[in-house]
């Protein structure tokens, strides 16, 4: 047995993506919220027509990714366990998406003028641990042995 597989055993890692799939159904949740708290409603109007239905495409775009992640991950979670090779370029695709999300959230987003009260900060900072939690699992599942 090596190193890899001493550290997480499959059942360990299907619950583990057992809450990663919850997970991203869970930022979706969070998502819905966003389009009130930073008031869309008002804001986009203030933009080009075009610019305006840009910005809502590409956001239905993000949420059939994380749709598609979270099913995918829900039922696929014993193959990608189990280190099933196409699973794992699920697990790998997922990795990025939610690595590169992690990334945007640390580096690009400047959140602080809208996390006006406590509610929205406890927010904001469970999301980013979210994000590291999922790429954390599933760059662990993409690479397992």
């Amino acid at each position: 047995m090596n190193t890899a597989t001493a550290l997480i055993n499959p059942c360990t890692l299907n619950l583990a993506l057992l809450f990663a799939g919850l997970a991203n159904f869970g930022i979706l949740f969070a998502s819905a919220l966003t389009p009130k708290v930073l008031d869309w409603k008002n804001e986009l109007q203030k933009l080009p027509p075009l610019l305006h239905r840009l910005f809502w495409v590409y956001g239905i775009f993000i949420v059939l990714t994380i749709i598609g992640i979270g099913t995918l991950t829900l039922t696929f979670r014993e193959p990608m366990a189990g280190g099933n090779a196409p699973a794992r370029g699920i697990a790998a695709f997922a990795a990025v998406f939610w690595g590169a999300r992690l990334l945007v959230q640390c580096f690009v987003f400047d959140a602080r003028p809208y996390l006006t009260n406590s509610w929205l900060k406890l927010g904001y900072h469970a999301l980013t641990v979210t994000f590291i939690l999922l790429t954390v699992i599933y760059t662990f599942t993409a690479f397992q042995p």
